[in-house]
């Protein structure tokens, strides 16, 4: 645990300034978008006309090197916890810039793996684990609220990446679409997060949710409340529990079918008759249907519990894989993209409220970037298996007929997962 700084906040609010925190972490999980599939996916068939590749070689080199990047995250997760939020988006932030130039010069198969290396550790990883550890420290019984609220930054993300980056590379090619996206990084969210970041309110003085009180003066460095809102639990003690083995099977999942999903949905709908328009159409209505179900997904989660709203997720993932098969008129990609859209809107909040709901705040870092290990695990393994079946079989369904395992044991999981209670 990092030592606790007394800072004041930026500028003085009428309200929480932990709705500011919510503001610039959606902001954070906007600019994640150049290292996620939603957006690398528009890049890929330039990819394979400018330079001869095949799709399974560039889905290889993408989980190759998306599979490095996960085992970086726990390295991050770690750094969250001894440098804080605020100097790690900073840092973050302009690494992923960098990343974003490095992909404008890519001309070999090295400098490619190189790229989606480091898009996927600063973008996908880190400018996720980042927020997502960040909003549920300034909030523990508005969590729900606060989280679905962070989330619109994602949703406005995967709505408005694919059809821009289309635009940009049909009108001024892929090199210049991946310099215009480190401009705005640098230009944009990396002066905000130096500016409005701030760990958590105990570090200006405050309790979470804007609660009325006072820290007690013995424990103000240590950043240990009066009031004890929540059990905390260390990395290594979460380890011992079932649930949190459960859990990391949850959210491998979901990573794992949905990133090969939506890094060859062009290639399925063209399989299907369907033109690469529609493609990114449907990524954007996942998006914009995800929406409001993400506001409505934030209350519910503070009611019900969240291994219950996990198996449900799991059981319209199957639904919505089923229904892809069939799909092969705009009417029924319509319907998929609106299934997508909810069980997406779900997931997107219900994964990330579960680790501090189960463990808490203190080594939130730790345990949450061992979580992002195992997604970023899983969007590794995503894409190859549906290369690799189109290379073989010439077309998607028998991966897509192997890939319902997956939320079949994702709903198992879910239900077995209990929320543990802490011996002392």
């Amino acid at each position: 645990m990092r030592e606790q700084v007394k800072r004041a906040a930026p500028f003085k609010t009428p309200f929480y300034y932990g709705w500011v925190i919510v503001f610039i972490s959606a902001l954070a999980v906007f600019f994640s978008g150049p290292g996620q599939t939603y957006s690398v996916s528009v890049f890929i068939d330039s990819y394979i006309q400018d330079f001869g590749w095949s799709r399974a070689q560039v889905s290889g080199i993408y989980s190759a090197a998306t599979l490095l990047a996960s085992i970086g995250m726990m390295f991050v997760g770690r750094f969250i916890d001894r440098h804080g939020q605020r100097k790690m988006a900073v840092f973050v932030g302009i690494g992923l810039a960098l990343a974003c130039l490095w992909n404008s010069f890519v001309t070999n198969m090295f400098m490619l793996f190189v790229g989606f290396f480091l898009l996927r550790l600063l973008g996908q990883g880190s400018m996720t684990l980042i927020p997502n550890t960040l909003v549920p420290q300034w909030f523990i019984v508005k969590r729900g609220k606060a989280l679905s609220l962070m989330a619109i930054g994602g949703f406005i993300s995967s709505a408005a990446f694919p059809p821009i980056n289309a635009w940009l590379v049909s009108g001024w090619g892929w090199s210049f679409s991946w310099k215009i996206w480190g401009v705005f990084l640098c230009i944009i969210f990396v002066p905000l997060a130096f500016l409005l970041i701030r760990n958590n309110p105990e570090e200006i003085g405050m309790l979470p949710d804007g609660q009325k009180g006072v820290m007690d003066s013995v424990n103000q460095n240590s950043g240990i409340l009066l009031t004890d809102l929540e059990e905390n639990w260390t990395l290594k003690e979460a380890r011992r529990t079932r649930a949190f083995w459960l859990l990391l099977v949850c959210v491998c999942i979901p990573a794992l079918v949905n990133t090969g999903l939506t890094f060859h949905l062009i290639s399925i709908f063209n399989h299907n008759g369907l033109p690469a328009t529609t493609a990114a159409m449907i990524l954007s209505l996942m998006a914009i249907i995800g929406f409001p179900i993400t506001l409505a997904a934030g209350y519910i989660l503070d009611w019900v519990k969240v291994n219950y709203i996990l198996a449900g997720i799991f059981a319209g993932e199957m639904l919505f894989v089923i229904l892809l098969l069939f799909t092969n008129s705009i009417m029924m990609a319509l319907v998929f993209g609106v299934l997508w859209g909810i069980s997406g809107g779900f997931e997107r909040i219900a994964l990330n409220y579960v680790w501090p709901s189960y463990f808490g705040r203190k080594a939130l870092g730790s345990i949450n970037g061992t979580a992002m290990t195992v997604m970023v695990l899983g969007s590794a393994l995503g894409p190859l298996p549906f290369g690799i079946a189109y290379d073989v079989f010439g077309g998607y369904q028998e991966v897509l007929l192997a890939s319902l395992i997956f939320p079949g044991l994702g709903i198992v999981c879910s239900l077995l997962a209990k929320k543990p209670e802490k011996v002392n």
